[in-house]
């Protein structure tokens, strides 16, 4: 296996991404419920919510259970919530619009979970150095994907003809777009972590590290959000509110030591400790996307008619920044 220590480093530097306190230490613990109180979470196996390995350890002297639910994509955890399976799921910055466009008004954002550097990952002996060579080119993508908002979005505001290229729809998990690009399928392709760093970490794909498609207004460069359930809210504010504290400490404890960062990486997505260190490097913790952000993004697709119906002036109504106030005012 090939190494490439700095690529992973230059990622956040290039996105101009900075790790921030997200988390007083000094704060004093909240106070246990006084009766048990269970949630349960849907989430997926990504890096960048590593911090969910050291989640339950904080609440449990807090009287709060979690009751973990997995899901292979974002759209499957935003199914589950509205359906009324979960109290609190993430999902991809879209999905909050999405739902809220197709009608569902139990879904209300909380924050963001992280960022990076997002670039296409070429598959060797092809060169993608400006947005103008992916003319004619095969590029794996997953429609309707959070990976995909970002990559849109760039190329609108690029003006980039979405038609100057091939888009090829991959099916399945991210093994598959790395198999693909392995095969010589397609040229290139817009993923997620760890499937972008594996290519290049097994030597037969790179980052296209002039096409950084986490910077467009309407997306931005964040991973995903943690939305909760108007009911939830509701009926067990306080138990969520004590989540949250608990993620924003597990963040901050995970930002502040790399090591331990790349372990819970490994242990929660079941990767090679090794590989996780690297895949690790690229990744900022800590919310980025703002609800003027989520608004943005909601109009951008709604115009383009990806998004059903323009609900950006719904957003603010269901984007409940107080949570995070609360949990951080211990």
């Amino acid at each position: 296996m090939k190494f490439f220590p700095n690529i992973f480093a230059m990622a956040a530097l290039s996105a101009g991404l900075s790790a921030v306190p997200m988390f007083n230490a000094e704060a004093a613990d909240p106070a246990p419920l006084d009766a048990p109180v269970t949630l349960t979470v849907g989430y997926q196996k990504v890096g960048h919510l590593a911090p969910l390995e050291l989640v339950q350890q904080y609440l449990d002297p807090l009287n709060v259970k979690l009751e973990m639910a997995e899901f292979a994509r974002y759209a499957d955890t935003r199914t589950a919530l509205i359906a009324g399976s979960l109290d609190i799921a993430t999902v991809g910055p879209a999905d909050l619009p999405i739902a809220l466009s197709q009608g569902s008004d139990s879904v209300v954002g909380i924050m963001g979970v992280g960022s990076s550097a997002k670039y296409p990952i070429v598959r060797n002996g092809v060169e993608l150095s400006s947005w103008e060579d992916l003319e004619g080119k095969k590029i794996g993508i997953a429609p309707g994907s959070a990976v995909w908002f970002q990559f849109a979005a760039t190329l609108i505001e690029a003006g980039v003809p979405y038609d100057s290229f091939e888009s090829v729809n991959i099916q399945g998990g991210g093994a598959a777009f790395d198999q693909a690009l392995q095969r010589g399928d397609v040229d290139a392709i817009i993923t997620w972590e760890p499937f972008e760093s594996i290519p290049v970490l097994e030597g037969y794909g790179h980052f296209a590290t002039d096409l950084d498609y986490s910077k467009s207004e309407s997306v931005g460069a964040e991973l995903g959000m943690m939305v909760a359930s108007k009911d939830a809210l509701e009926t067990k504010r306080d138990a969520v509110v004590r989540f949250v504290w608990a993620y924003l400490k597990a963040q901050q404890e995970l930002s502040d030591d790399p090591e331990a960062f790349a372990e819970a990486y490994a242990e929660l997505t079941g990767l090679d400790l090794d590989l996780a260190k690297e895949a690790s490097k690229a990744i900022t913790l800590g919310s980025v996307v703002t609800p003027e952000q989520a608004a943005r993004q909601a109009k951008a697709f709604a115009d383009l008619g990806v998004i059903q119906e323009d609900v950006s002036g719904d957003i603010p109504d269901h984007f409940d920044e107080t949570i995070v106030e609360e949990a951080k005012s211990y």
